[in-house]
């Protein structure tokens, strides 16, 4: 059995919700995608990539069957769910919400910010994929939105950021960070001078908490976890860049009504 890393603001001593970020370990898939690649968008074999999404949702005591997952655009737009789709109807937006028992929202990530959401009161949980782009547009906000139209109470909803690219390394570009600033100028902190002129190293994690943290919810935390540097434990986009590799896996990220 697979051990997810799970965050105790999202676990129900009830049982009624349940939930774990996954990283690579405990799959069936081999070479660049070993072994627990969930990712249907790589080039992996789709007959692995089920089977690890099947032995990832067993170990949150769910049916493969359960899983609800996006098409990942990088959007700031959360839909609400209440049935599961085939993989060719999957919707492209990048956060969801439901109040239907039985269902599992999934997130796939591979250097971005997964982030899972409960309200155990209402029982309504939430969903979001944040990359950076995503982040700074509001998909946080659409997320808990979502979950508020449900019945979800801000000051009930929990928030849990699980492994993502760490700041030390998250180097980014001279279009950073004007289009921060510009909504923020306090998120300066989150920038520090890179070794590359013109470039800085982006907390990104820092940035969703944040965020998040000016939505009046109940509580908020995060598990750590550089998905980027720790190459053993988590699959990520940059690291395959710097390594010259075609392609990489996708770690998953699940919360459930059971």
């Amino acid at each position: 059995m697979i051990e997810p890393i799970r965050h105790p603001l999202i676990d129900d001593p009830r049982g009624r919700v349940r939930h774990g970020f996954f990283g690579r370990a405990g799959g069936v898939s081999n070479g660049l995608y070993r072994s627990l690649n969930c990712g249907y968008g790589s080039g992996d074999d789709p007959e692995a990539v089920r089977e690890n999404r099947a032995r990832a949702a067993a170990a949150c005591e769910l049916a493969q069957a359960t899983l609800c997952s996006t098409y990942q655009v990088h959007s700031a737009e959360a839909i609400v769910v209440t049935a599961p789709w085939s993989r060719d109807e999957a919707p492209r937006v990048d956060a969801m919400a439901t109040a239907t028992p039985g269902l599992a929202l999934a997130i796939l990530t591979a250097d971005c910010v997964p982030v899972l959401l409960a309200d155990r009161e209402a029982g309504v949980i939430g969903a979001a994929h944040a990359g950076w782009r995503g982040a700074l547009n509001g998909i946080l906000e659409a997320a808990v939105s979502a979950m508020l139209s449900l019945g979800a109470q801000a000051k009930d909803i929990r928030a849990a950021i699980g492994p993502a690219i760490g700041p030390a390394s998250y180097e980014v570009g001279p279009e950073f960070p004007a289009p921060f600033l510009v909504r923020n100028p306090r998120d300066e902190d989150l920038f520090t001078p890179a070794e590359r002129e013109g470039h800085v190293l982006f907390d990104i994690t820092g940035y969703v908490a944040r965020r998040l943290s000016g939505l009046g919810l109940a509580a908020l935390g995060a598990t750590g976890g550089d998905t980027c540097a720790e190459a053993d434990r988590f699959f990520s986009y940059r690291r395959s860049v710097h390594r010259g590799e075609p392609d990489y896996g996708r770690n998953i990220s699940i919360v459930a009504l059971a």
